[in-house]
């Protein structure tokens, strides 16, 4: 036990302070003599941290991967030319996503010392021209599947964190943004029914995601159309799931888990009572406190190369899928226990990587750090 806490306490220091910028060791006796952690949480200071990965980003054009098919010789264009909101941050759903974490902690904190500065960065991409060129960009021949369906997935989580926040900033923005949730909303409808199999690998294409994500932002936007419709897909796909291989996990290159992810979606689709004994014949495993390869943070071993860094956006995806899915469990089961200590432990060791001086995973990595201390905090909602 003593073990357990010293390492969390650890990995929680450490988290801590560097998301604040500060340099901090913490002697062994120090740690062993904490019975019980700090919870891991969001503070002004750690959001403008966590905020200037992203502004670092949002206006960086490169490096850059597109994921864009070429119709012909005239687009062979710059990224900024194609994207004229989202082209930095690397790849298009990352600078998305960049856009997500300005917005969240803008909320979260009005008075953040940068605060001018996200709300320029905004102001500049979010125009409503700009977004005009991103719902041009997907009407173009062969963008069937571009960024299906994380991108589609975060760019709804962009448009729910936007939706009903009483800022003029942010009424204007979602008005922007407006056409190209609409445009990307429609694409779900006309997809997930032709997709007659889900996608279960842990990255971008993971179907549970891209429905998880996308049926927050329906329920938030009373698009009953959409959300019914994810509802009848999840149910399709992982409804009869049962025992699951989560001992195979992780793979090489992942930044979700498969198993969990699924779980994390189906908590959203079921009652308490129904999903509980779901989630019993999905993964008896946990019931017993396992499998070690699931509830221990996966090993980064080089932060500079950009698959191998994927692993630290597992260990914070797991995190939050864990603590999202411990509370609708009972209460004081060894099911429930494990969740809980497992995502502290997958938080605070990938907390304490994110300022790794390593652009592979700082133009991604801080997004997935404020959603998990978003689910932490119970801001996720």
């Amino acid at each position: 036990m003593l073990t357990v806490i010293y390492r969390i306490w650890t990995r929680l220091i450490t988290a801590l302070a560097l998301a604040a910028g500060l340099s901090l060791a913490v002697p062994a006796a120090t740690a062993r003599a904490q019975s019980t952690a700090e919870p891991l949480r969001l503070t002004i200071k750690s959001a403008e941290s966590l905020s200037r990965l992203s502004l670092s980003c949002v206006h960086r054009e490169y490096p850059n991967k597109p994921g864009h098919v070429l119709n012909d010789s005239s687009e062979v264009q710059n990224p900024a030319e194609l994207h004229p909101a989202f082209y930095g941050c690397f790849d298009w759903h990352s600078a998305v996503h960049g856009h997500w974490t300005l917005v969240r902690l803008l909320k979260l904190f009005p008075d953040i010392p940068n605060g001018g500065e996200i709300r320029a960065a905004l102001d500049q991409n979010l125009s409503e021209e700009n977004i005009r060129g991103e719902v041009a960009y997907f009407r173009q021949a062969n963008r069937k599947s571009f960024e299906r369906t994380y991108g589609w997935a975060w760019l709804l989580k962009l448009a729910e964190e936007l939706h009903g926040w009483d800022d003029p900033d942010g009424i204007r923005w979602s008005r922007n943004l407006e056409p190209l949730a609409a445009e990307l909303a429609a694409r779900y409808i006309d997809f997930l029914p032709r997709q007659t199999y889900p996608i279960r690998r842990g990255v971008h294409a993971n179907t549970a995601f891209g429905i998880a994500f996308a049926l927050d932002y329906a329920r938030a936007t009373g698009n009953v159309e959409l959300a019914d419709l994810l509802m009848e897909r999840s149910l399709d796909y992982f409804g009869g799931d049962t025992d699951y291989p989560a001992g195979w996990e992780p793979s090489g290159d992942d930044f979700f888990s498969p198993a969990l992810m699924e779980a994390d979606l189906m908590r959203r689709v079921l009652s308490s009572v129904e999903f509980r004994e779901w989630f019993k014949a999905f993964l008896p495993d946990i019931l017993r406190g396992g499998p070690e390869s699931l509830v221990n943070p996966a090993i980064v071993a080089d932060r500079s190369d950009p698959k191998i860094g994927h692993l630290d956006g597992l260990n914070l995806s797991r995190a939050w899928c864990m603590a999202s899915i411990a509370p609708v469990l009972a209460a004081g089961s060894r099911s429930r226990r494990t969740l809980e200590d497992a995502a502290q432990i997958h938080a605070a060791d990938a907390l304490a990587e994110i300022n790794s001086g390593h652009y592979e995973g700082e133009h991604w990595l801080a997004s997935f750090a404020v959603y998990t201390l978003s689910v932490f905090e119970g801001l996720d909602d």
